[in-house]
């Protein structure tokens, strides 16, 4: 791989909005500072795809850092390879072949700021080939659909079945997936599902992108392993600390065919993306060869296991969707009915995300409304508040 790989553009916009995007501001957005209903001054808020955030290993992280810190050569100090570093590019690489098999080298890992960092810079390689277009799963994150229009890719919907995307709507000259656990609708993608996406791509030379969201926490079996290894020349896998460990971390890994990898040296470069902190790189790295970040990801798994048992007690009613990740489904009747119980939410101090309401449908006219539970996010010292709150709602 070329020496110029990795790293993310500084700033991103919020939702179009034309603004740099904080944390305080998208949350304000997002109505997620009530002030109500808690007795916190703050609502509890279920959001998917958030970690407990409390659960953040400080104290390994920090003695991490400390031999980073004693044991690291002068020189790793300069201005970094933008691929990341060659340490945590061969324990990535080692890590994503053990645990989701993942067929890789350290020549193929880039290192960047989470997933959504790396999709800038792919969507922006894509549009150096010469793509038009590219397929996203509908529903699916309306983030990563505005990172795609960000670089001048037009984005197709992506029908979304009970055995996950439908390959017949597959389009244009890539296909964002997410196949261990469909984010939000919380299915697998089927074994024949994958290998017709596969058959595509190849047939199209196209690429599929893997978002391997919550590959890392399946609670009923052993996860289903990467897509990646099915056609390596032909997925992008990606994947991230965002879920194991905390988003703020800002640090993931993509795996890279080779054809892509010149292209997207050239748009780092030409983006002056800068590569992750060297220091959390080092960090990251110590962790994974240590085998510390892997018991981490076992003790979340089972509290996130804990957490779902409990949800599906409070409020009496089935999950949708494989139990998996941080996140499960509630249908309902109507987008009415969404909104109804959204707003309600918010005034007991509850924030709650729709399908409707956070913008996951392409075209949301007509489509089934639900409730996106996210039961990893609240503080432990919240969480029976949270079910009681949901339960009252619900019920």
């Amino acid at each position: 791989m070329a020496d110029g790989l990795g790293g993310r553009p500084d700033a991103e916009g919020a939702h179009g909005s034309g603004r740099l995007a904080t944390a305080d501001g998208l949350r304000r957005e997002a109505g997620t500072r009530t002030g109500a209903g808690t007795g916190t001054g703050a609502a509890i808020e279920l959001r998917p795809g958030i970690p407990d955030l409390g659960s953040f290993p400080r104290t390994v992280w920090a003695t991490a850092l400390r031999r980073a810190l004693a044991t690291a050569p002068n020189s790793a100090f300069d201005y970094p390879e933008p691929a990341g570093l060659p340490v945590l590019r061969e324990a990535v690489a080692g890590y994503v072949a053990r645990t989701r098999g993942v067929r890789a080298d350290a020549e193929a890992v880039v290192i960047t700021a989470g997933f959504t960092a790396g999709l800038a810079l792919l969507g922006r390689v894509l549009r150096r080939r010469g793509a038009r277009m590219v397929a996203a799963e509908d529903p699916g994150l309306v983030r990563h659909r505005e990172v795609l229009r960000a670089a001048g890719l037009t984005v197709a919907p992506l029908a979304v079945g009970p055995h996950g995307a439908e390959p017949d709507g597959a389009t244009g000259q890539a296909v964002l997936l997410t196949p261990a656990h469909q984010h939000p609708t919380g299915v697998v993608l089927a074994p024949q599902q994958r290998y017709r996406f596969i058959d595509w791509a190849r047939r199209n030379g196209a690429y599929l992108i893997e978002d391997d969201y919550d590959g890392e926490f399946r609670y009923d079996q052993r996860p289903v392993g990467a897509m990646q290894a099915l056609a390596p020349e032909r997925v992008v896998y990606a994947g991230s600390t965002s879920k194991s460990l905390a988003p703020g971390v800002r640090l993931g890994w993509m795996i890279v065919p080779a054809p892509l990898r010149r292209d997207l040296a050239a748009v780092i470069f030409e983006a002056g993306a800068a590569a992750v902190s060297v220091l959390d790189q080092l960090a990251m790295a110590d962790l994974i060869v240590r085998g510390d970040y892997d018991r981490h990801v076992r003790r979340q798994r089972l509290a996130y296991r804990r957490r779902r048992s409990q949800l599906a007690a409070a409020i009496n009613e089935p999950l949708r969707g494989v139990a998996a990740g941080m996140h499960a489904l509630l249908p309902l009747e109507s987008a009415a009915d969404e909104r109804r119980l959204v707003d309600e939410a918010r005034q007991r101090g509850l924030v709650l995300t729709g399908l409707h309401h956070n913008g996951y449908w392409h075209e949301p006219a007509g489509k089934a409304a639900a409730l996106i539970l996210g039961y990893a996010a609240p503080p432990a010292h919240l969480w029976p508040e949270a079910l009681k709150l949901l339960a009252q709602l619900v019920q």
